[in-house]
């Protein structure tokens, strides 16, 4: 039987395919459009998502049921000891502290320990991937819920919108605003931190949201995470809801503007996604955590 086994969310944005490959667990999340619940990468797939996003249907995002979470626990620990479980931030959906309260009761106290570590889409890939290497190193799973936990304010992503529709229907910004807004051009940069996920600046067309996103993220290198950067201790992350040769020019970009860094890229989540729609670039930075004793 396996020590510890790494689970997450969906909403981490780790395909099927990847978590197979990683030996770690994913439950999928549901989703509900126009009242029907789908199940992400099970029964919705990302082009079937914008598809209805572009139809103008009602999508909308929800917790799993507990029993869903109680049986997938249950699955992995037929072949675990414990889990370090690492959802979606509590700040932008209630799952965290569901699962959290469900890890206190019998007979999953003391196997289950949740992570908040106010993360989602590619920062929370990022995260599981460093549980990934914090297992390796030996640490139990309470010490790897510590130092994640002790980490979480080392992030910073911003995502810039190409359409301000979904912000629209999702009651972000009013009717008047989104239609003054796509006269001018205005592309909104959001950004996203370890609670909320809020207004960063508003900018004429896309291009120059591109320009301000990288020169953001310089100035926190360059800052906040001027030290972690030094001990070479930085993650470089990209995220897109585009078509493959803007996300490709988009990760171009990136790479010049910051030369000799490795850029983690992959899709925004489909959770980001409901709120963004096609045609968003994000662009942040996390940290890897320092492992006590090293």
């Amino acid at each position: 039987m396996d020590r510890i086994a790494i689970a997450t969310d969906s909403h981490s944005g780790i395909r099927p395919e990847e978590a197979l490959q990683w030996g770690i667990f994913v439950l999928p999340m549901p989703f509900f459009v126009e009242g029907r619940q789908y199940f992400e990468n099970v029964s919705i797939t990302r082009q079937e998502l914008f598809a209805y996003l572009d139809e103008g249907k009602t999508v909308t995002t929800s917790q799993p049921a507990p029993e869903s979470l109680l049986a997938f626990w249950q699955e992995i620990l037929n072949d675990h000891d414990q889990i370090v479980y690492i959802p979606m931030s509590s700040g932008l959906s209630s799952s965290c502290a569901t699962a959290q309260a469900l890890a206190q009761e019998p007979p999953f106290a003391g196997r289950v320990f949740v992570v908040d570590d106010g993360r989602v889409a590619t920062p929370l890939r990022r995260t599981v991937m460093d549980a990934l290497d914090l297992v390796r190193a030996g640490l139990d799973p309470g010490q790897i819920q510590r130092v994640l936990e002790e980490d979480r304010e080392n992030v910073s992503i911003y995502i810039a919108v190409e359409t301000l529709e979904h912000l629209k229907r999702g009651g972000r910004i009013t009717p008047t605003t989104a239609a003054v807004g796509t006269l001018l051009n205005i592309k909104p940069i959001l950004k996203l931190g370890t609670q909320t996920l809020d207004s960063y600046k508003k900018i004429r067309g896309m291009k120059k949201a591109r320009e301000e996103m990288i020169e953001a993220l310089r100035q926190d290198i360059q800052t906040t995470f001027r030290q972690a950067h030094q001990e070479g201790r930085l993650h470089l992350l990209a995220a897109t809801s585009a078509d493959p040769e803007t996300t490709a020019s988009w990760v171009a970009q990136i790479r010049e503007a910051f030369p000799g860094m490795e850029v983690l890229c992959d899709d925004l989540t489909m959770g980001i996604c409901c709120h963004t729609g096609p045609g968003a670039l994000g662009i942040g930075c996390t940290c890897r955590p320092v492992i006590p004793g090293k």
